[in-house]
């Protein structure tokens, strides 16, 4: 049985769309990459495997138990970073993690210290002396102080610098070797590509794919920029080629395929200058699952 299960799950609020007709399953173990541009409906998913809003129709099971059912029981064995967080601004950091760790039945003070030396914390700072970077480090220490066997991520490193973006990745890594799941919602390709096994896109609160991070990397348009003066599109007008366009002197295009192909047409023509990279999620949108 997987760890999670989303069957037909569907959120509207009043007659807005939150999500419709999600299914998909996590595998305990695994690292599930969850992304989409911003109001896709990442945040509503997790808040309803979360049990913090209820479905319109539909339902999940993480653990084999039902979310609403058992949302309670559930919610001991995970930790959670919201995309936002906020907390007590008169409180002190040691203070909320205290508190937040006595909703667990097991000793939770030897984790706190050591996710909050990891993480470069000071816990003796008031809340409101904080930056949202720091904040956003408190949210992770909170979420992870328990080492709960499902750890759900919703938007986890805006407000961390690159530094700590790594030292996060290193951290959610080594949790997953201990045996934790990671559900991780993102909107930069980038950061699921460097974590995920497997990957769920989400668009328009419909589920557009599920796959492995191989096989979205293999399928994956590159995009391409050609300088080189006289040159015409219709050059590059090759099976897999898509969106050429020409301004100043530079022809631009996606291609999808075998990169050889494409690298032997550019080489027989004279051009001073070639950059491959990979698209940007939308880019990924607009010209891959048009």
């Amino acid at each position: 049985m997987s760890l999670i299960e989303i069957t037909h799950l569907s959120k509207y609020y009043g007659k807005s769309r939150g999500i419709e007709d999600v299914s998909l399953q996590v595998e305990e173990g695994e690292i599930f990459g969850f992304i989409g541009p911003n109001g896709a409906g990442k945040s509503t998913t997790i808040r309803l495997l979360l049990s913090l809003i209820y479905p319109t129709g539909g339902s999940a099971t993480i653990f084999g138990k039902d979310v609403i059912k058992f949302g309670p029981e559930i919610r001991q064995e995970i930790g959670y970073l919201p995309s936002e967080v906020f907390y007590y601004d008169k409180m002190k950091v040691i203070d909320l993690l205290k508190y937040s760790a006595s909703f667990y039945k097991k000793d939770c003070t030897k984790r706190i210290q050591e996710l909050a030396e990891l993480m470069e914390l000071d816990l003796k700072r008031r809340i409101d002396d904080l930056s949202y970077g720091n904040k956003k480090k408190v949210g992770i220490v909170q979420g992870l102080l328990h080492s709960p066997k499902l750890i759900m991520l919703d938007e986890p490193t805006a407000g961390l610098d690159p530094l700590m973006q790594q030292r996060f990745f290193d951290l959610i890594l080594e949790e997953n070797r201990k045996g934790a799941t990671v559900f991780f919602s993102s909107h930069i390709l980038s950061e699921v590509q460097r974590l995920c096994n497997r990957v769920a896109i989400i668009r328009e609160g419909e589920i557009v794919t599920i796959e492995d991070i191989k096989t979205l990397q293999h399928n994956n348009y590159k995009k391409i920029r050609v300088t080189a003066e006289g040159l015409e599109p219709a050059v590059f007008d090759i099976n897999g080629a898509t969106n050429l366009q020409k301004e100043d002197g530079e022809i631009t295009f996606f291609f999808k395929g075998d990169i050889n192909q494409v690298i032997r047409q550019i080489g027989a023509q004279p051009v001073s200058d070639v950059l491959i990279e990979e698209p940007t999620l939308e880019e990924i949108f607009m010209h891959y699952y048009a």
